[in-house]
C-alpha cells in the first residue's frame, strides 16, 4: 500500500512501471520540501523488494526493513556536513565513492538496491561527474532516486539520464482531512496546520506531533506584529539583530521573511475580503484590525519591499544594509479613530 498521500499522479506512474516491467534505473523527484517525495521514495523501495503480491504492501518482512531503515540494501544519502569553497554544504565525492563501490555488489537480502539521495542539489561539481559516470552505465537490479525541491539546480546531465516525476503541493482541505483521518488530529488544530502547511503535508504532520514548531511560529510571529508598530530605534536594532543571524544561519532568515510575507499576504486578502485564502487564520482579529489602519497600496508595496530585500540577500548584497531599508519601508498602520477622521 503506497503511503504518500495527495499524489496520485505520481504513485499511478510507479504502479504502472512495476506492472508492466518498464521501471526506470534513476528517477529524479521534484517538489517543496515536506511535500512527500522521501515517502514515495521509501515506498517506491519496499515496491521493488516486496515479498506480497500486491506492491508495496506494508506488511512483509522486507517492507518493514525500509520502513524503519534497518534493510541492507536501501541506503539513504544525505549531507555529511563538509562545505566547499563558498561555505555551501555539499555532497561530497568520497560519499559517492562508497555509493560507487556499493553499487558494484550484488543485492544482499533483498530483490533490488535502491539508493536514495536526498538534497541532490547540494552535489559537489566532483560528486556530480562521478555520481553521472555512474548513471550513464546502469546496473541491473539498482534503481537510483533523487529528490530535490528544484531541478535546475541538478547538472543538465543528470537530469535528462533520470525519469523526472514532480510532486505538487496539497490543497488545505486535502491536508486538513488526512490529519484527521489519518492521524486523528482534533479539527480545529487540523484546519490551522492545514492552513500553515502551504500545501506541504509533511510540515503539517510534524507540527502536529511537536507543538514546539507551532509555538515557535507563533513567537516570531509576536515579534513581527510588534516591529511593524515599533518606533525607528526598535526597528533598526531587530534589523542588526537579523543580519547577526543570518551569518550564522541564512535559513532562518529566509524562513522569518517567509513568515513576513505570509503575513503581509494575509493582510492584502483581508483589505480585498477574501478571507478563505487566509495563512495566519488564528490571527483573523489582528489582521483585521491591522488591515483597516493601512491602504491597499502600502500592503502591495511592502510586499515587494520583502521580495526586494530576500533577492538582495540572495545575491550577497550587504544583509544589514538591506534589512534595515526593509524596516524603513514598513508602512505606518494608522488607528482606526486616525482613519475615521480622514474619512
Amino acid at each position: 500500500m503506497w503511503q504518500v498521500i495527495g499524489q496520485t499522479r505520481a504513485v499511478s506512474l510507479l504502479q504502472r512501471s512495476l506492472e508492466t516491467g518498464s521501471l526506470a534505473h534513476a528517477y529524479l523527484f521534484v517538489g517543496p520540501a515536506h511535500v512527500g517525495k522521501m515517502t514515495l521514495a521509501l515506498n517506491l523501495a519496499q515496491a521493488v523488494n516486496c515479498e506480497a503480491a500486491q506492491q508495496p504492501c506494508g506488511e512483509c518482512p522486507s517492507c518493514k526493513k525500509i520502513a524503519s531503515g534497518k534493510h541492507a540494501d536501501v541506503q539513504v544519502m544525505v549531507l555529511n556536513g563538509e562545505t566547499s569553497e563558498d561555505n555551501r554544504a555539499k555532497i561530497s565525492v568520497e560519499q559517492v565513492e562508497k555509493l560507487q563501490h556499493s553499487v558494484s555488489l550484488p543485492p544482499f537480502e533483498g530483490k533490488c538496491k535502491v539508493f536514495i539521495i536526498d538534497g541532490a542539489e547540494f552535489f559537489s561539481i566532483g560528486a556530480a561527474n562521478r555520481l553521472l559516470k555512474t548513471l550513464e552505465e546502469p546496473v541491473g537490479k539498482v534503481v537510483f532516486i533523487l529528490l530535490t525541491p528544484d531541478d535546475k539546480l541538478l547538472l543538465p546531465t543528470i537530469v535528462s539520464r533520470c525519469q523526472r516525476i514532480e510532486l505538487f503541493l496539497m490543497p488545505p482541505i486535502q491536508i486538513e482531512d488526512a490529519l484527521k483521518t489519518k492521524w486523528s488530529i482534533e479539527p480545529e488544530k487540523a484546519k490551522l496546520l492545514s492552513h500553515l502547511a502551504h500545501g506541504c503535508l509533511g510540515w503539517a504532520v510534524s507540527s502536529a506531533r511537536d507543538d514546539s514548531l507551532v509555538q515557535q511560529r507563533a513567537e516570531s510571529l509576536e515579534r513581527l506584529i510588534n516591529i511593524i508598530t515599533a518606533d525607528s530605534e526598535e526597528r533598526f536594532t531587530y534589523a542588526a539583530q537579523m543580519a547577526t543571524q543570518f551569518s550564522q544561519n541564512r535559513g532562518l532568515i529566509y524562513a522569518r521573511l517567509d513568515l513576513w510575507l505570509d503575513w503581509w499576504r494575509d493582510l492584502l486578502m483581508v483589505k480585498a475580503g477574501s478571507l478563505d485564502s487566509l495563512t495566519n487564520i488564528d490571527r483573523l482579529d489582528t489582521l483585521s484590525d491591522m488591515a483597516g489602519g493601512l491602504r491597499l497600496a502600502q500592503i502591495r508595496a511592502f510586499i515587494q519591499s520583502i521580495r526586494s530585500a530576500g533577492e538582495q540577500l540572495r545575491q550577497n548584497a550587504s544583509s544589514r544594509l538591506a534589512l534595515e531599508v526593509l524596516m524603513l519601508d514598513i508602512p505606518e498602520v494608522r488607528k482606526q479613530s486616525q482613519v475615521k477622521s480622514a474619512v
